[in-house]
């Protein structure tokens, strides 16, 4: 698969103008943002793990496991992209734990606790190390590879110099492109998910909404349940073309 002809276009005049880091924050709810599609309506994947191991623990170690593998993959994918385009591909530098508030910063705000975001002062991708292992064990691993593939996104997004009036729409663009990269990679069978993988992806989307009532304008704003998973399963579903790299 090739990316949008206006990618090449974009690419050979990209300024980068992304300042601030975009980030994923999950939140302890009760009740849901929206109505997701249903998991029986989503297409159904191959029964196994991406490493061809035993899946379904939560420890540390597969957790770290999961997010090296997801970073890979990420990078696999946008380099064939690139090179799909004829166009050099740098990838994301790093990926960068940290634990809590006030420990790390991208250029000179900080990264908030409970997070993962990417920053373009330094292009790398970091994450709250302790909130992302909870996350991994509460909502399971296909979440730690939808959460490398928002944030590689964005790492994407910088690099073709994408901007947005509303940070919601960046966002659910973002959303768009990390299903496109997870639905592209198992339609070729270089990734293959687990029978309750789009369950726990779909719980991921979901976790990650804005809360209820929050403006759709608002500075923080990331898009309700319905339309993060709408976003997400439109480009697992279709590919890259559902996401407007333009």
């Amino acid at each position: 698969m090739t990316l949008d002809n206006r990618l090449t276009r974009i690419l050979a005049g990209a300024a980068v103008v992304i300042v601030l880091a975009a980030c994923v924050s999950v939140r302890d709810r009760g009740g849901r943002d929206g109505e997701a599609p249903p998991v029986a309506s989503l297409p159904a994947s191959p029964s196994a793990s991406p490493s061809g191991e035993v899946d379904g623990t939560t420890t540390a170690e597969e957790f770290q496991r999961d997010l090296t593998g997801a970073m890979s993959v990420a990078e696999e994918y946008w380099k064939a992209r690139f090179e799909d385009s004829g166009q050099p591909f740098e990838p994301i530098s790093r990926l960068v734990p940290y634990r809590g508030a006030g420990r790390l910063a991208c250029g000179s705000e900080p990264v908030p606790a409970n997070n993962a975001a990417y920053c373009p002062a330094g292009d790398f991708i970091a994450y709250d190390s302790a909130w992302a292992l909870k996350a991994f064990r509460q909502i399971g691993d296909a979440f730690v590879y939808y959460l490398l593939g928002h944030e590689y996104a964005h790492g994407i997004q910088n690099r073709l110099g994408i901007t947005h009036r509303y940070t919601v729409e960046h966002e659910l663009q973002a959303d768009c492109m990390a299903g496109a990269y997870l639905g592209d990679t198992v339609r070729v069978n270089a990734l293959r998910l687990d029978s309750g993988d789009l369950g726990e992806l779909q719980a991921g989307l979901l976790a990650v909404a804005d809360d209820p009532g929050q403006p759709w304008f608002a500075p923080e704003s990331h898009g309700t349940g319905k339309q993060r998973t709408d976003a997400f399963f439109e480009g697992y579903d279709t590919g890259l073309k559902a996401c407007d790299l333009s």
